[in-house]
């Protein structure tokens, strides 16, 4: 009798003609969805209004997709794609990274506050719960496809994943539930404080609470899952390589915001609003 749970959902929902509906890109759509209403929700809170909030989205799709695919590209198979450097824009045929989605995420948010003149810890606050809900959605889209894989286990809880490529032999981690469960935590978390605070949230703290606590539950997981590009006798994964510039980013904001922990967040009328 096999020990854990045995995972065997296909991830295709629909198939419509050539139209193939999967869980992955209906978990993804919700983060668009949500995610916009998130943050139109925080920026006018902050008292901007339609015209600075309805171009951001398409900095973030833009900057954050491309962000996604350069990083796979160059943080894990920087070898194949310098000698296939056309290979970079076939994106459909699979390979993101989260750590390039977050470098094409902030890129977008410190252009978009530089364009419009906007104070960039409003624009870095305000995306946060969206951060979060991306970290939430789209492992359980991974955990749908069966990919992603944690390490071999026999904890109790360990998952046979059917559709992947040892087909169920081994029971493994279920490490995406792992990052779903402590984005959901940090989601949560980040709410429950931004309505404590209030008015009185001290700039970037919120940015420096979500990019430490996520990073740190990162580096954790990154323990239990499977070797991605470095050899199996590594003493980190690429992954947790990788997640160490963006909790020492995290840590620096927590700093500045409390440096700046009496600072009041500016009012749209001393600001000059952009358009």
């Amino acid at each position: 009798e096999m020990e854990g749970f045995v995972w065997d959902i296909d991830p295709t929902i629909l198939v419509l003609g050539p139209l193939e509906i999967r869980y992955y890109g209906l978990l993804f759509a919700c983060v668009v969805v949500i995610g916009y209403y998130l943050w139109q929700w925080q920026m006018r809170k902050a008292g901007y209004g339609e015209a600075v909030i309805i171009i951001f989205p398409y900095y973030i799709a833009i900057l954050g997709i491309v962000g996604a695919r350069l990083g796979h590209c160059f943080f894990y198979e920087p070898a194949y794609y310098l000698s296939n450097p056309t290979s970079i824009i076939k994106i459909w045929r699979g390979g993101l990274s989260s750590h390039g989605a977050a470098v094409g995420i902030l890129t977008a948010i410190f252009l978009y506050s530089h364009i419009k003149k906007l104070p960039w810890y409003i624009v870095l606050d305000s995306n946060v719960f969206v951060f979060a809900l991306i970290a939430t959605l789209v492992r359980l889209g991974n955990f749908m496809n069966s990919e992603i894989m944690g390490r071999i286990t026999d904890l109790p809880w360990c998952v046979h994943f059917m559709r992947y490529l040892d087909k169920g032999r081994y029971c493994r981690h279920p490490s995406q539930l792992y990052e779903a469960s402590f984005g959901l935590a940090i989601l949560v978390g980040l709410i429950l404080l931004d309505r404590k605070l209030g008015k009185k949230r001290p700039p970037a703290l919120l940015s420096g609470v979500f990019l430490v606590s996520y990073f740190f539950c990162r580096f954790l997981v990154e323990f239990v899952k499977e070797y991605q590009i470095l050899p199996s006798g590594s003493p980190l994964t690429m992954g947790q390589y990788l997640s160490i510039p963006f909790f020492l980013m995290g840590v620096y904001l927590l700093v500045y915001a409390r440096k700046h922990r009496h600072d009041r967040l500016p009012l749209l009328s001393e600001q000059k609003v952009p358009t």
